[in-house]
């Protein structure tokens, strides 16, 4: 449903908004490796205790709270188990009940294995063509891009999720969180090879890729009765390039930091604060 907010029954506002909250998702929301790791099973979804769910469950005081998003999840695993390598992860609409009243969802990256693609391929593309769009390139066949293709796909899914969650919990207020910032801004001429290694072109095309994924996400809330939670206004600025106001951790793994490729710390605090903006603009 839309954000449709129940203020607190107290004047002191120490009881909770939301009385129970359920997070589901890929490793945008589990935060694999951003300190400290949850010893919630299986411990194959590298859920952090301080992933963007477990600040927001703090921040606004539920009265009681689920994460039962995963790294590598998928739409087909919110009603599908999940194998990871230290144990399977339920469907992950199993954790919502009818009086699940909050949920967020931040899913459709790896549908089809977009991301993955992204930053498993054209890394290794740039020397072919540094100032060029080898990447690109590599996912055009006949005039098309592939990877445009799968994520055109990708928002008809995350909408069938949607009705799941309806149906499952229909007095909840659901939010789908978007991507933050991977790549610059384009147009801004920033590059860093040796943090975001990425041919030119390929840059801004990346962010076309995340752009149209952001906006099948944008559409399906919209289709199906959520509110869309838009992580691109807030981190510009903040993508991997950014030195000590990134929100995304580069190429290499930091295991005190962040995966590569995946937001860090200060990325999940940067998306609970857009989340506690959405909420507080339905009020």
């Amino acid at each position: 449903m839309t954000l449709a907010i129940t203020p607190s029954a107290s004047a002191t506002g120490w009881q909770p908004r939301f009385g129970h909250y359920v997070a589901l998702g890929d490793s945008y929301t589990s935060g694999p490796l951003v300190p400290l790791p949850k010893p919630t099973a299986p411990l194959g979804c590298a859920r952090s205790t301080t992933n963007y769910p477990t600040i927001l469950a703090a921040q606004t005081h539920v009265g009681s709270f689920r994460d039962v998003s995963c790294g590598g999840a998928a739409t087909g695993h919110m009603t599908e188990p999940q194998r990871t390598p230290l144990g399977t992860n339920p469907p992950q609409l199993d954790a919502l009940r009818p009086g699940t009243d909050l949920v967020t969802l931040g899913i459709g990256g790896n549908d089809e294995g977009v991301f993955g693609d992204l930053v498993g391929i054209c890394p290794g593309l740039r020397d072919e063509n540094p100032s060029g769009s080898p990447c690109r390139d590599h996912f055009t066949e006949a005039g098309t891009d592939t990877l445009a293709e799968a994520v055109a796909r990708t928002g008809e899914r995350v909408g069938a999720v949607l009705d799941e969650i309806a149906a499952a919990s229909p007095r909840a207020t659901v939010l789908v969180v978007g991507y933050p910032r991977i790549t610059p801004a384009p147009g801004t001429g920033v590059t860093c090879p040796d943090v975001l290694p990425f041919a030119d072109g390929d840059l801004a095309w990346a962010d076309d890729i995340e752009t149209a994924l952001n906006d099948e996400l944008r559409t399906a809330s919209e289709n199906h009765g959520a509110s869309f939670v838009d992580m691109y206004p807030a981190s510009y600025g903040h993508d991997a390039c950014a030195g000590l106001q990134a929100w995304i951790q580069g190429k290499d793994t930091n295991p005190l930091v962040a995966m590569s490729y995946h937001p860090n710390a200060a990325g999940m605090y940067g998306v609970a604060t857009e989340i506690r903006r959405t909420l507080s603009a339905g009020n």
